[in-house]
């Protein structure tokens, strides 16, 4: 799986809302899905994953793996631990120069992740994303898209 030669870490950093996936298995039905990452003062990255299962009137369901950096690789690729020994892999395949879109990909090309800044993307904005994750070898016939409706309701 190709990555971007480098991510500035800091500015990664904050909330990404989950625009469309070919998703894991807790995320199938994920509504109003949101990844948090923050710096740790040792380099490695905690990562609050929450979402809905199944409609926007759930409750939240969260999930909370640690990222950690491999060496030489720009900070573009972790391994995601979400339960001791097992790292996930974690590949920033594509970073907009304003860090606004991402598509993180893992090298079986099993999950994809498109994720923004903010909780919509303009058609044609998505639709050049969709096309980069079909460069990457994934089959986009499987991606998800994600709803999102914010400011979320209050159950």
């Amino acid at each position: 799986m190709p990555h971007v030669a480098r991510v500035d870490l800091p500015r990664y950093m904050g909330r990404w809302y989950v625009i469309a996936s070919i998703p894991s298995f807790p995320e199938r039905h994920a509504y109003n899905a949101v990844e948090s990452y923050t710096l740790l003062a040792d380099g490695r990255i905690a990562t609050d994953f929450r979402y809905r299962n199944a409609s926007f009137a759930a409750p939240v369901k969260t999930m909370h793996p640690v990222g950690t950096v491999q060496p030489g690789t720009g900070n573009a690729v972790w391994g995601e631990q979400f339960v001791w020994p097992i790292k996930a892999e974690y590949v920033i395949a594509y970073l907009e120069s304003n860090y606004r879109t991402v598509i993180v990909g893992r090298s079986k090309r099993d999950y994809v992740w498109i994720m923004a800044r903010t909780p919509t993307l303009p058609e044609h904005d998505y639709a050049q994303l969709v096309g980069k994750v079909a460069e990457l070898g994934y089959d986009t016939g499987k991606l998800r898209r994600v709803p999102q409706q914010w400011p979320e309701a209050v159950p």
